[in-house]
């Protein structure tokens, strides 16, 4: 069954990525303090003001251990790292649950992408109100024409977005928890069709028919058996 192969797909994929990590974290105690992770915390104990500088404690947490040129290469590659290793099971999952008559294959692209994009514009604007404002009005003046297919394809983009903000901002562990949670939540509703009523345009495929083995069985040329030939 499909619904099952996913499911095994990500368990073994987010166990795999736990174990690499947990060594490493292991092996190298002392390199946490220049990874891109610790953001959650400070989301949840910062100050419901800023500070007299305006910085916040998220903000200090992205650049409070980043003292040279070095430190500053390896943050940022960890963090867009972190956010393509979590936005790559998400692809995964619209592969699978998306409906064939309506797949469209720039979306894929579009969940891979658009994290790297958003973590290095997070860290282009943060500590920067005019910044900010640059960019709000550069992505007004361009005009974007493709218009998503169904509300479900946009709950993936807002993923994407959601994955590269907190990369950007030094939370990737926040990032890894909003990606399992949306992949098996889809999965869940998935595997038991929930909502689904006869007749209605659906979203999803159907979870027990694998689509590849059903095609290549249509496109087969049927087998005509050999007629005997008479003298």
């Amino acid at each position: 069954m499909k619904a099952m192969r996913l499911f095994a797909q990500l368990s073994a994929y987010y166990l795999i990525i736990g174990l690499v990590v947990y060594m490493a974290m292991r092996l190298f105690p002392h390199a946490r303090d220049y990874l891109p992770i610790g953001g959650v915390e400070e989301l949840i104990n910062q100050p419901q003001k800023a500070g007299a500088n305006g910085l916040t404690g998220v903000q200090a947490q992205t650049s409070g251990h980043v003292d040279s040129l070095g430190d500053s290469l390896f943050w940022l590659t960890t963090a867009l790292i972190g956010a393509f290793l979590t936005s790559l099971p998400v692809s995964w999952t619209y592969m699978s649950i998306r409906n064939a008559d309506e797949y469209d294959q720039s979306l894929i692209s579009t969940i891979i992408i658009l994290p790297l994009v958003v973590t290095g514009i997070v860290i282009i604007v943060q500590n920067s109100l005019a910044l900010a404002f640059s960019l709000a009005g550069i992505a007004g003046a361009v005009r974007f024409k493709n218009s998503l297919k169904s509300s479900g394809d946009a709950l993936f983009i807002l993923l994407s977005v959601g994955i590269g903000l907190s990369a950007g901002i030094g939370a990737v562990e926040l990032a890894v928890v909003m990606s399992i949670a949306f992949n098996y939540g889809f999965l869940v509703l998935w595997f038991t069709e929930y909502g689904e009523r006869e007749g209605m345009k659906r979203y999803m495929s159907d979870f027990d028919v694998d689509v590849a083995t059903a095609t290549a069985a249509a496109e087969a040329p049927a087998v005509v058996p050999p007629t005997e030939i008479k003298p």
